[in-house]
This record gives C-alpha cells, sequence and structure tokens, in this order.
C-alpha cells in the first residue's frame, strides 16, 4: 500500500536541505578507503552483524581480509550465488533490493510516492530526443539497503549508446526521504545509461545518495566524483560496448537506488507477486515480454 509522508518523514527530510551533501559524501570516500586495521576490522565486523550480512555467499568470506571498507562494500559474490534467469523473454532484476515503486510512464510522469510524481525528461537530464522512445513506457525503481550486494547487472543484453552523468542534490533514497522531498530522483545526482536491446532502448539509471561517495561503471571506472556543475555526455560507437544479460554493469560505492526504464510499444507483464516492498535477488526473473498471439 502506498503512504503519504507523515510529519516525521518531513522531520528526518527537513536536515537535508541544509546540510552540505556532495561535502559529506566526499568525506566518506576517505573514510571508506582507510586501510589501517584499527577502524577497517573492528568497523567492518560491526557492520556484518549490524545489518545482518551473510558472509557465506561472498568470493572471499572473511570481512577482515578486504583493502577496506569499500572492496568490502562491493565485495564480489561466489559463482552461482545469484543464478541469473535465463529466459530470452524476461528481464532480470539489476541488483538486490526492494521495490520502490514500479508501473506505466503517464504523459511523462514517473511515480515516487503517494502524491509525489517527477519527470521522466528531466530524470535523463531534459533531453527529448533521449526521452521520446521511453515517454508511455514502463519503469521500476529499486532501493538498496546497506546489507545489500551493491554490484549492479545488466538486466537484458545490450549494446550501450550513451552515459550521461547529471549533476544534482544527494539527498538520502530511503522510504522516508522519498515520500517527503519532491521530485527526488529528478533532483538528486545521478547517472543513465542508454543501452540497445532486443526489446528496444533500455535506461539503467543509478541514483546517488548523501554518503554514496561514488558512482562507477565497468567500462568507464569511477563516474563520480567529482561531479561538477554541468550535465557530462559520453557517446560509444556501436558494439563499442557490449555487455551480456546477467554480466556486471558497475557498482555503488556506498548504496543507492537503481531506475530501469523500458521502452513504448514493448507489451511487459510484471512478475506475479509484484509490489512495493517486495525484495528482489539479482538475476531472478522481473518482467516478462508478451508476445503477440499469432
Amino acid at each position: 500500500m502506498n503512504q503519504g509522508a507523515t510529519p516525521l518523514d518531513y522531520l528526518k527530510a527537513l536536515p537535508q536541505y541544509l546540510l552540505p551533501g556532495h561535502l559529506l559524501s566526499r568525506l566518506m570516500l576517505r573514510i571508506t578507503r582507510i586501510e589501517g586495521s584499527l577502524f577497517r576490522v573492528p568497523f567492518t565486523n560491526w557492520f556484518v552483524r549490524q545489518f545482518k550480512i551473510d558472509m557465506r555467499e561472498a568470493l572471499e568470506p572473511d570481512p577482515t581480509k578486504y583493502q577496506h571498507f569499500n572492496a568490502f562494500f562491493t565485495r564480489a559474490l561466489k559463482p552461482g550465488a545469484r543464478p541469473i534467469d535465463t529466459d530470452a523473454l524476461t528481464a532480470i532484476s539489476p541488483v538486490d533490493g526492494t521495490v520502490s515503486q514500479f508501473g506505466p510512464i503517464k504523459a511523462g510522469r514517473m511515480f515516487q510516492a503517494k502524491g509525489r510524481d517527477y519527470s521522466l525528461l528531466e530524470l535523463l537530464g531534459g533531453n527529448q530526443r533521449r526521452a521520446e522512445p521511453f515517454m508511455g513506457g514502463e519503469f521500476i525503481t529499486i532501493y538498496l539497503s546497506p546489507r545489500d550486494y551493491h554490484r549492479i547487472h545488466m538486466p537484458l543484453s545490450g549494446l550501450l549508446k550513451e552515459m550521461v552523468l547529471v549533476p544534482g542534490r544527494v539527498f538520502s533514497v530511503n522510504p522516508a526521504t522519498t515520500r517527503a522531498v519532491p521530485r527526488l530522483f529528478a533532483r538528486n545526482e545521478r547517472v543513465a545509461s542508454i543501452f540497445d536491446t532486443e526489446w528496444g532502448p533500455l535506461a539503467v539509471v543509478k541514483v546517488a545518495a548523501i554518503f554514496v561517495a561514488g558512482v562507477e561503471t565497468v567500462w568507464h571506472g569511477p563516474v563520480t566524483p567529482p561531479a561538477g556543475k554541468w550535465l557530462t555526455r559520453w557517446p560509444y560507437a556501436e558494439g563499442q560496448v557490449s555487455l551480456e544479460k546477467g554480466a556486471e554493469l558497475g557498482r555503488f560505492n556506498m548504496g543507492s537506488t537503481v531506475i530501469l526504464v523500458f521502452a513504448k510499444g514493448v507489451p511487459l507483464a510484471w512478475r506475479e507477486g509484484l509490489t512495493s516492498g517486495t525484495p528482489l535477488r539479482m538475476g531472478e526473473a522481473l518482467v516478462r515480454r508478451v508476445e503477440a498471439e499469432a
């Protein structure tokens, strides 16, 4: 059930308008790369206990052996820990996380929370050419909590067409702030990757947040920081970057939100039982393409 913002939600969000979000995120970047064991070991062990992280599925199960906290936070999993649904008619969840919202894009608007929506055009950096293929399409927003696996994978096989860094604020993206802050995902700093797939264009939008000390991709490396004040675009030639379904796309250095945007004209059926608050694991079927009857 979608619930509107409460007075407590607004109270939690209010200080974020005043905090130096980018400065705090850069500070977090430095802290999470401290290699000294006096900080790294006790903090990482506390984090594992606090968020009940199952280290048995990690490629390196000993949390004390990571170079720094960020290496632990972006840890790889053992082969087979996240089986990939190979059905050609399904797109998979790109991350471990929780469904925030999903559904159709209506009149160029995307649902954020009860009483809140935001513009697809604004989300993708204000370029009509970039946004047009997705008008009338479908979207899903997935929130990654601190305990989740923080690598991002391809929901479908695709060829990268362009990447866009859109500067912005770094509000928290937790459920309370999502309910309270208007146009949150179109205001926060974000990196949008546009792919050509068998389903048509696909946008994978990685939304930064306060204390998210960086977003990186496998083809570019770190994209942010620094963010700068102006939109930055990287075009890619045909076949320059090709990624298979389930392949790693990038990662959050600390956590945030991923938004998938599917093209208009592609009939889709979301996974049965999917609703706001549904937990997801990377690799499992998320949405199915509906084939026309012969």
